[in-house]
């Protein structure tokens, strides 16, 4: 008994860590409590037992519930561990599609690029690893809000969407409709929503601690449709390899029939 109730606490402390992940704001001790689903005597010792581990940081009654500072070295050391474990698989990516291939991870309400392969043609997309990019309308963006719940992409997206071309998606019903084909096949596009000129093929998947990852490959648009199939192909190929290939990372869990295709 004593063994399941700690693995509950743990998992119940988890689910907490994530919400507040996902929370553009500072929470109250209430509000905290209706998101995770907890009793709210329930949460307050949780959240007491975290901020004693400096995991976690109770501000000022009235300011709410922020993720803390010793959260930080665990992420770097999760990140690190990552971007090295999968770069083989982005090398050996690159060099079939002879394309520009890129890591990127979830930050707050953006996707933020922490590794690249380049490609090898004269006329390719290259940007900078620490550079974020939005969520709407970018294929690793796409892919990494659909690891996430219907309320943590409402969240993420709340207000108003920028456009930054004429294809942009600023409205959330078609970004809901691009996530629920990513569900049925794990592969986000771009067609020139975010740059004119560039699109972009991604997928993702998770790390141990359910943080959401992405593989893109920026295409120009002169050669995006000639090479869209295979890419599409080798970019799950790569993604089945990963999950199979590298413990600390998985697959979200979808639902309906998307979770058992997630592999496909």
């Amino acid at each position: 008994m004593a063994d399941k109730s700690g693995i509950q606490v743990i998992a119940r402390a988890a689910a907490i860590l994530r919400a507040l992940e996902a929370s553009r704001d500072h929470p109250s001790l209430g509000e905290l409590a209706t998101q995770v689903g907890l009793p709210k005597s329930t949460v307050q010792r949780i959240v007491k037992s975290l901020c004693d581990e400096r995991l976690l940081v109770s501000d000022p009654p009235g300011s709410g519930i922020r993720l803390g500072p010793a959260l930080l070295p665990l992420a770097t050391a999760t990140r690190f561990s990552i971007d090295r474990a999968v770069r083989p698989f982005l090398q050996e990516l690159c060099g079939d599609v002879e394309e520009t291939i890129d890591l990127s991870v979830l930050q707050g309400d953006s996707a933020v690029f922490i590794d690249q392969v380049p490609g090898p043609s004269r006329l390719t997309v290259v940007s900078a690893p620490g550079k974020s990019y939005p969520l709407h309308c970018t294929a690793n963006g796409k892919a990494m809000l659909a690891c996430l719940t219907h309320e943590q992409r409402r969240s993420l997206l709340a207000g108003r969407l920028s456009r930054h071309t004429a294809a942009t998606p600023t409205e959330l019903a078609a970004i809901e409709a691009q996530v629920a084909d990513f569900q049925r096949r794990p592969l986000a596009v771009d067609l020139e929503e975010h740059t004119d000129g560039i699109c972009a093929l991604g997928t993702s998947f998770l790390d141990a601690s359910g943080v959401p990852y992405a593989i893109s490959v920026p295409v120009p648009s002169t050669r995006f449709e000639q090479k869209r199939a295979y890419i599409s192909r080798r970019l799950l190929e790569t993604r089945n390899q990963i999950l199979r290939g590298v413990p600390d990372c998985h697959a979200p869990s979808l639902p309906g029939s998307a979770r058992r295709t997630a592999r496909n």
